[in-house]
C-alpha cells in the first residue's frame, strides 16, 4: 500500500539518488527500484539483500541462493504484474538495456532506469514487464 504522502517521498528519493554513482549492492538498479518501493511505501524489499554483494555477480549469488532467478522474479514475487499499458507512474517497469534487464521506475511516457553511468530515461515503449507497487 502507497503511503498517502508518496509522491513526495519519491521525489525526494529520486533527488538523492540522482547524485550517486552506481555501486553493486549500495545503488544499483535493483536496488534503486527496490528504494522507490520503499520511499512509496515504506517496506524494503531488498532488505536482506542490501551490502551483502559488491559486484552483481554477487548480487545474483545472493539472489539464486534465496531462491529467485534474479532480481526480476524478486519484484515479481514481491509485486502484482500488470500489463506494461497498465503500468502507472510510481510502478515498476523491466526495461532491456545492453548490459541485461533492468527494473526501472515508470513516470508516465519514460522509465528512470540507472546503469553504470548513472541515472537516465528509457522509453515506456520499450518496457517488457511491469509490475504495481501498492
Amino acid at each position: 500500500m502507497r503511503l498517502p504522502d508518496w509522491k513526495q517521498h519519491l521525489t525526494l528519493y529520486l533527488a538523492d539518488v540522482a547524485r550517486r554513482p552506481f555501486a553493486p549492492g549500495v545503488h544499483d538498479c535493483a536496488l534503486f527500484a527496490a528504494g522507490a518501493v520503499q520511499a512509496m511505501t515504506g517496506v524494503d524489499m531488498a532488505a536482506p539483500f542490501r551490502g551483502r554483494y559488491r559486484t552483481l555477480a554477487g548480487g545474483s549469488r545472493i539472489l539464486k541462493a534465496a531462491g529467485f532467478v534474479d532480481h526480476i522474479a524478486l519484484a515479481a514475487a514481491r509485486l502484482a504484474e500488470v500489463h506494461t499499458s497498465r503500468a502507472a507512474p510510481g510502478d515498476l517497469a523491466v526495461i532491456p538495456t545492453p548490459d541485461g534487464d533492468a527494473l526501472g521506475l515508470v513516470q508516465g511516457e519514460q522509465v528512470y532506469v540507472l546503469s553504470a553511468t548513472g541515472m537516465g530515461m528509457l522509453s515506456m515503449v520499450n518496457a517488457t514487464r511491469a509490475f504495481r507497487v501498492g
